[in-house]
């Protein structure tokens, strides 16, 4: 007893730490966690400087240069843009084509995939497969095998025309055709339907069923309880299935290339945005030009991301939306 009792008198009477040193032994640990996490992001860091942020502003500088790969670049200012603007009718020809390509393909693959989701809502037995086989086509989409595969099946001797044949009808080579070339990528657009789809069937997912239950007691027909209960619902999804995919239709290269053989023919009827970019940059060593013509790409797909989220006020309808 006397013993303990010692020791916590000699514990008590022990002399604690003074406040200041405390506080720098905190600091000190903060410090050496800080740096810590700093060697771990380093790698991270490297990466955002020397792949992202040094190639964007090399890019900007080069846009004002006359640059050709081979010689030194020089300092022109704005004469890229305005010769862009006022004495390039390929760029407005390729701003043509792509847009059109946009405002007809993305809504018909945006309505293709929500028209598939909703069957695949209904429960089907072995759903998991289905959505993985009609998810498939977005994987493969953009490749060259899928590229080079729908210029033959659209080409003179292609797949279209043999089944055609089979009826008597005389087809024509659908991706040399300056009428029909840019209607063939668009429906490769569409065929391409399996990320949004899949993102469609999970936002019906979590649409309560208890709202359709109660509509149906109501008396509400199905394409009542469509526009009013899974339409609503629905558009934060369509909305950003809608701006995921006019950006990605705005950087399509790898069909216009080729089903064209890197031309944007017939007739400049394919040429892509992307596409003539590439080509000022790597056919005509125009790296300055295309570098400003990458910008204005930038731009435009800037713009109309902005122009999405401050219409979307008008139309999308979140849970707590009033």
């Amino acid at each position: 007893m006397v013993d303990s009792l010692s020791l916590k008198s000699a514990v008590a009477t022990e002399p604690h730490a003074p406040k200041g040193r405390r506080r720098r032994t905190g600091v000190n640990r903060s410090r050496r966690e800080a740096l810590t996490a700093y060697v771990f992001l380093a790698p991270w860091f490297v990466g955002l400087f020397l792949i992202t942020i040094g190639p964007i502003a090399a890019s900007l500088y080069l846009s004002f240069t006359d640059y050709s790969l081979l010689d030194e670049a020089k300092w022109v200012g704005l004469d890229n843009y305005t010769t862009m603007f006022e004495q390039d009718p390929r760029f407005w020809t390729s701003l043509k084509v792509t847009t059109i390509y946009v405002v007809v393909s993305v809504p018909l693959q945006l309505g293709f995939a929500l028209g598939l989701a909703l069957l695949l809502d209904r429960g089907l037995r072995g759903l998991s497969f289905y959505r993985s086989i009609y998810y498939l086509p977005s994987l493969l989409g953009g490749s060259v095998a899928i590229a080079i595969l729908w210029r033959k099946i659209f080409g003179a001797d292609g797949l279209v025309n043999s089944v055609l044949g089979l009826f008597g009808i005389q087809g024509t080579s659908y991706v040399n055709n300056p009428d029909t070339a840019l209607g063939t990528l668009i429906l490769l657009h569409v065929w391409t339907f399996g990320a949004p789809m899949v993102i469609f069937l999970a936002g019906l997912r979590q649409i309560p069923r208890s709202y359709y239950e109660a509509a149906a007691v109501d008396g509400a027909t199905t394409l009542r309880q469509f526009k009013t209960i899974t339409l609503p619902l629905l558009t934060p999804i369509i909305f950003f299935n809608l701006v995921l995919e006019v950006i990605k239709s705005f950087q399509s290269f790898t069909q216009s290339f080729i089903v064209s053989n890197g031309s944007g023919g017939p007739n400049d009827s394919t040429l892509f945005y992307t596409l003539y970019l590439y080509v000022n940059g790597f056919k005509e060593y125009e790296m300055g030009y295309a570098s400003a013509l990458a910008w204005v790409l930038v731009l435009i797909i800037a713009g109309l991301t902005g122009v999405n989220f401050l219409a979307s006020k008008y139309w999308v309808f979140y849970g707590d939306s009033k």
